[in-house]
């Protein structure tokens, strides 16, 4: 029987991966990922030609079955997303939860991880935190989560209130989502990371309002961590 490796790789910058990665990726049978095209560019650069198949939201559960029989057949493969770790904010968790029910072995190659990184350069508190991955895309349904999150964590108490947030947002649904959240828990102070470990890193440290005012005359650019 072969072995599931969940494999992180880098969320910009290419030397962000360790060397354990490598070897799994450069060894097994082949590897899943989301785009070809950009896990390929990442083997390129370090000399690896491990065959490569597409997976997504879009076929994944199609694509279990051959994927299990091909593991429980003695090959080693390896999942990775187009950044940071599988399964977070990214597809997989259908086949590592298939995988575990046929008894393959399923092994952590552990790195990135977009909401992390964010979390430790943003100054906020990290002992207690709350990840939410992507907000629903729908103004109306995304204002209705961060209304029910407000009334959760108001009725958690004061101590656990101050448990940082973090959420993902893609550049096209940044500046409603952050009215919203002005909407629901007024000027709060908050934290924004764009394009974490690449050349245009930004961090941005301020209230709310300070960012839908940057973010109103500046077009948004790039994949965003918010934190609050």
């Amino acid at each position: 029987m072969g072995t599931l490796y969940i494999v992180a790789s880098p969320i910009g910058n290419l030397k962000d991966i360790t060397a354990r990665a490598l070897e799994i990726l450069g060894s097994v049978n082949y590897i899943l990922c989301e785009d070809t095209r950009i896990t390929g560019r990442l083997l390129n650069h370090y000399g690896l030609n491990t065959k490569m198949v597409s997976i997504g939201d879009f076929n994944e559960q199609t694509k279990i079955p051959s994927i299990i029989r091909d593991l429980l057949s003695g090959n080693n493969i390896a999942l990775a997303s187009d950044a940071g770790t599988p399964l977070i904010s990214d597809p997989g968790f259908k086949l590592i939860r298939e995988a575990i029910k046929s008894n393959v072995r399923v092994e952590a190659i552990p790195g990135p991880t977009a909401a992390i990184s964010a979390l430790t350069v943003s100054g906020l508190p990290p002992d207690k935190f709350l990840f939410l991955g992507y907000l629903p895309k729908k103004p109306g349904k995304r204002k209705n989560y961060l209304q029910s999150l407000f009334s959760i964590l108001k009725g958690m108490g004061e101590k656990d209130l101050k448990s940082t947030v973090i959420i993902y947002e893609s550049p096209y649904r940044l500046l409603g989502t952050l009215k919203d959240l002005s909407e629901v828990f007024g000027d709060v102070d908050i934290v924004i990371c764009r394009e974490l470990t690449k050349l245009h890193e930004e961090v941005r440290r301020e209230t709310v309002s300070e960012s839908i005012k940057h973010f109103s005359q500046v077009t948004p650019k790039g994949e965003f961590t918010i934190l609050f």
